[in-house]
């Protein structure tokens, strides 16, 4: 019978919030995303984001070379293993014992087929060449194409070779005696897979420009235009549409390229290759590193599976059923996709790349590589496999809470969860080891204390016959609290104030409370850099930037006092702006200090909130009108000018700017004696020319640093 168990433990933080004083936070795996970023030994992940046990796969030795590159399946359950870099072909008996079968003169063994009779044909690489392989050691070139790279090879139903191939990206039709004809000459570099329908029809599959090519009635045309670098491999559904296997850059086709027409006078195909810009299919554009696309025969593509991460090495269509099995580097991930196209997880293997698939009877042989593997994948479950999580980053030290995970368990199985944790964000000898494994429901996770947190889950059957599953984890943890960090505290100049964003009303941003306001809308999003500066006179306007590794939500105490004086005056408390701005006129002149103190106290419980503060740089208010003294203003007839001469003074800053006026003239700057105003006190002396019909009236305006202005006016 089977027992369905929800294990959902509760987490009982309060003395550590009481200790630690942050809100606690969950780390949850409740999706097919969630789960991908951990490593999988024995696990499936459902498209649904289920965790089980993944089918029974079992491992063989193979030999010892640096790469597993190609396969065909012989006669009772052996198989040739096509290598490299020492281009070998291995002959491998059903037990798994590998002899070497031949030896060809080129680095790699690309592709291995078989023809009716059993005579095995390889192309290799670079330097391609195609060998007919009659027995162990007896060997030939059968046909050479004088190019570099072979990558696939494949029997056309009239018994011609077709040979698949690079740099120059075509297609090869090798008759029975060695003599082959180029049949397709694309605009792409190389032809990387073949396929056939069974009806005559031969797909490929490029590189350069990851088109799909289809020959068909005696005419070839463009199917597809992926907007990757490569198509990978090619795979035929049972109701004729075809995936295809796409990954590497993103391309920038250009419509006006077309394949190059070869003409064919055989028995195959005579081939005809259009791909004009006003047929050529649309490009979908993408920004993962691979995907796979169901084509149906009129050439509209959809995407039935990407990625961000993977590169497609490996697709086939699994024996007996409608399923599509793709592997992937470089976690080495074997995908499938259901008939609903929806992506599973099937395994992941401890290679990098899950090279090559192929079928055989009752399972699937799997070639991966770094390192290079040899492997059956039945349908049948294994008994027993592992999930290892990811790292969580707490930010901070972290007190740990409770495990939780919902699932199924039938009887006669067993998950078992364990963590660790450390310091390091990637597991090394410095961490906790392992904790004992979980048994209990709620109970509270046992690693000590540290930044860094990992579980791993173990599923095993007894006597069960289904698998258990986890649908659900999670983890409660609470930050240590840190204190907040005021980053940079800084005055706008003198009058300069933010006009709040996103109103209609001009409104002073980190105006005081008390002064009349439009309140802001809750979801408003707003930011300095995005505000608009205007001037005001006579206000200040401070800003601010608090990093807090809690993400604490934060309260500002803002405090004023004249630099001789001992006591801080409140401005505003609970402030929740980034700036403040205030009135200065309602201030004596004088020197100030302001004060910023940031609480985290709204992220946490009363008494374990943790404040810092930062005092501002000196500033003056001064609204204070400069005076002018002394003034003197002397026409000379003679001469026809004005002779003028005063003193101008402030009380806190210094001279700005001075300006004359005598109508009908316009306003005229003039420097004091020392020649620059960089004083609260200047002295002036300068002599006026009057032109004709001007004004028996002088005006002087003369402005300090703050922008106070002070005016006299005076008849000569």
């Amino acid at each position: 019978m089977k027992q369905r168990t929800a294990l959902v433990l509760a987490f009982l933080i309060g003395s550590v919030l009481t200790a630690w004083g942050v809100a606690p936070r969950k780390w949850e795996f409740r999706s097919r995303n969630d789960f991908l970023k951990g490593k999988f030994d024995g696990i499936s992940l459902s498209w649904e984001g289920v965790l089980s046990l993944a089918p029974r796969q079992e491992k063989g030795a193979g030999p010892s070379e640096e790469f597993y590159l190609s396969c065909a399946a012989g006669e009772g359950g052996m198989f040739f293993l096509g290598t490299g870099h020492g281009g070998k072909i291995y002959s491998v008996s059903k037990d798994g014992t590998a002899e070497l079968y031949f030896q060809t003169a080129e680095m790699d063994v690309t592709a291995l087929v078989l023809d009716e009779k059993g005579v095995l044909f390889a192309g290799t690489s670079p330097n391609g060449k195609v060998y007919k392989i009659t027995a162990k050691t007896k060997g030939e070139i059968f046909f050479n194409p004088d190019e570099r790279y072979i990558w696939d090879l494949a029997f056309s139903e009239a018994g011609r070779l077709l040979v698949a191939v690079g740099e120059r990206g075509g297609i090869y039709a090798v008759n029975p005696q060695g003599e082959g004809e180029f049949i397709l000459k694309t605009a792409d570099n190389h032809v990387l897979c073949l396929k056939q329908d069974g009806q005559g029809r031969i797909y490929a599959g490029s590189g350069g420009k990851g088109a799909v090519y289809r020959i068909a009635a005696g005419k070839s045309s463009l199917l597809f235009e992926s907007p990757f670098e490569e198509v990978k491999g090619l795979v035929l559904a049972e109701d004729g549409s075809l995936f295809a296997a796409a990954g590497g850059a993103s391309l920038n086709v250009k419509k006006d390229e077309a394949a190059v027409v070869v003409p064919k006078t055989g028995t195959d195909v005579a081939v005809t290759v259009t791909a004009s810009a006003s047929e050529s299919p649309a490009v979908l554009q993408t920004k993962d590193s691979a995907a796979i696309f169901k084509i149906d025969p009129d050439g509209l593509a959809s995407r039935v599976w990407t990625s961000e991460e993977d590169l497609v090495y490996a697709i086939i269509r699994e024996p007996g059923s409608s399923r599509i099995l793709f592997g992937t580097g470089p976690k080495g991930r074997l995908y499938a996709l259901d008939g609903g196209e929806r992506a599973s997880l099937l395994i992941q293997e401890s290679a990098e790349q899950i090279y090559s698939l192929s079928a055989l009877e009752g399972g699937i042989r799997i070639l991966s590589n770094n390192p290079p593997g040899l492997s059956v994948l039945y349908p049948d479950q294994r008994p027993a496999g592992e999930y290892l999580s990811p790292v969580l980053d707490a930010q901070t030290i972290a007190s740990w809470g409770r495990l939780s995970w919902e699932g199924s368990l039938p009887q006669g199985s067993i998950i078992q969860f364990q963590t660790r944790s450390g310091n390091t964000a990637e597991p090394n000898p410095t961490w906790n080891d392992w904790s004992p494994p979980y048994q209990k429901m709620e109970e509270p996770v046992l690693s000590p204390r540290t930044r860094y947190l990992q579980f791993r889950a173990a599923f095993r059957l007894q006597t069960a016959k289904a698998s258990p599953s986890i649908a659900r984890a999670q983890v409660f943890y609470a930050q240590s609290n840190l204190k907040p960090e005021i980053v940079s505290l800084d005055w706008l100049a003198a009058n300069e104030v933010y006009i709040e964003p996103a109103v209609q009303d001009e409104v002073v941003w980190g105006l005081e409370h008390n002064t009349v306001r439009r309140p802001s809308k809750p979801d408003e999003a707003r930011t300095v850099l995005a505000a608009k500066k205007a001037v005001r006179k006579g206000y200040r306007t401070i800003v601010w930037e608090v990093r807090d590794e809690n993400e604490d939500v934060l309260a500002f105490r803002l405090r004023l006092k004249k630099a001789d004086e001992s006591q801080w005056r409140l401005l505003a408390d609970g402030w929740a702006e980034n700036l403040f701005a205030f009135d200065t006129t309602a201030f004596p002149d004088g020197t100030y200090l302001f004060k910023l103190e940031a609480s985290d106290a709204p992220s946490n419980p009363a008494g374990s909130e943790l404040r810092s503060e930062r005092t501002s740089l000196p500033i003056v208010i001064d609204n204070s009108l400069p005076l002018v003294k002394n003034f003197t203003a002397a026409r000379d007839k003679d001469r026809g000018d004005l002779a003028v001469s005063f003193l101008a003074e402030d009380a806190f800053s210094s001279i700005e700017e001075v300006e004359i006026l005598v109508r009908p003239q316009g306003w005229r700057i003039v420097f004091p004696v020392d020649g620059i105003c960089d004083s609260k006190q200047e002295s002036f002396s300068f002599r006026l020319p009057l032109g004709p019909g001007a004004d028996n009236l002088v005006v002087v305006r003369v402005k300090d640093r703050y922008g106070n202005v002070g005016v006299v006016r005076q008849v000569f």
